[in-house]
């Protein structure tokens, strides 16, 4: 069995390799280890990656390696581990069933179920299945003892101790029929929310942008609903929105745009927008792309209630000094490795298993 120490510094050295593709720019460093073998090919994989799914923009790609590179460090996967023994010797094998919203969007578990010390079984999406199978490739070089340890299937599943699987709300029911008798996690649509006061500024709103529109949108960490009190002033709101006017620019986000717009247009929807960007009043929580819905507060402890209530439907909520656990503005796609989807625990599910 591979040491603990010796996964940290194996996912630590995939977090060196990373660092290669920034969003400022891909710059090669030959002192990373088998980079001979793996650089050009990663970037081969990112360019599969992009046309295989539009909504894989080579700034969202590298947007979600940045990130990753910064998160796996030495220091962050010691602590993320350190309450749990992952020396245990009773290995299992956890089957991963991942969505294809944003890139590597599974890669959490992925990492979580390795670092603990279990095998992994992977199905991912057909949207997004270039990037993973080639990061495991580099772990499997920089130790060799993952090797057996890591398979990618696009068959049914079977031979599996465990399941981690994430859906839309329709797959989550399948997903609870099919796998009642293993020991699970089953994630279900979530979207994030925005609590506004009214006092933000517009430093305030171009880091909600960056909530909104990361992703164009798709993740479930992503802002897709506004709490406004009564009387509130869109006017500083779009002022902060501008600033990712260059979304239209995108052929698919601009067909959104316009197919929403017109729906909402012949439903005689009451809508503000800007040319990237509808706001409409609703009750929902998820918005369709190039769409932000809102709704009225009367006042902060009745928000809180609802809140609460719907906190199955819920995985980020944004503010300022409103509620404990809230995000600050422009950090929702930013999060720690403790910031667990749906707020459930992977690691202590991973130790009971």
């Amino acid at each position: 069995m591979i040491s603990i120490q010796n996964r940290i510094t194996a996912f630590a050295k995939l977090g060196d390799f990373l660092s290669q593709y920034a969003i400022e720019s891909i710059k090669k460093n030959d002192r990373i280890e088998h980079n001979e073998i793996f650089f050009d090919g990663f970037l081969h994989q990112i360019q599969l990656a992009q046309e295989k799914n539009s909504w894989f923009t080579k700034e969202n790609i590298l947007f979600t390696l940045e990130s990753w590179s910064i998160t796996l460090t030495k220091s962050n996967l010691k602590a993320y581990t350190a309450p749990y023994d992952c020396n245990s010797s009773s290995s299992k094998k956890v089957a991963i069933v991942m969505a294809g919203n944003i890139p590597l969007v599974g890669f959490h578990d992925f990492l979580s179920v390795l670092i603990y010390g279990h095998s992994v079984l992977v199905k991912q999406s057909s949207r997004d299945k270039h990037l993973l199978p080639f990061l495991a490739k580099y772990l499997e070089h920089v130790e060799e003892d993952f090797k057996g340890k890591i398979t990618f299937t696009e068959e049914k599943l079977i031979d599996y101790d465990a399941i981690i699987a994430t859906g839309s709300d329709n797959t989550a029911r399948y997903f609870e029929y099919y796998f009642k008798n293993k020991p699970n996690i089953i994630r279900k649509n979530r979207n994030s929310v925005a609590v506004l006061t009214g006092n933000e500024t517009k430093d305030d709103f171009i880091k909600l942008s960056d909530d909104i529109f990361q992703y164009f949108g798709l993740g479930c960490r992503s802002v897709s609903k506004l709490y406004i009190p009564k009387g509130f002033n869109f006017n500083l709101f779009f002022k902060g929105m501008y600033s990712k006017k260059e979304h239209i620019n995108n052929s698919k986000y601009a067909n959104n745009y316009d197919y929403n717009k017109a729906v909402y247009l012949m439903s005689e929807f009451e809508l503000l927008e800007n040319g990237f960007l509808m706001i409409k009043e609703d009750a929902s929580y998820s918005s369709p792309i190039a769409t932000i819905f809102y709704e009225f507060y009367d006042t902060e402890s009745d928000l809180k209630i609802k809140l609460d209530h719907d906190k199955e439907k819920i995985q980020c909520i944004v503010a300022n000094g409103f509620i404990e656990n809230e995000v600050a503005f422009g950090q929702t796609q930013h999060p720690k490795l403790t910031d667990f989807a749906d707020g459930i625990n992977t690691l202590e599910f991973l130790n009971q298993l």
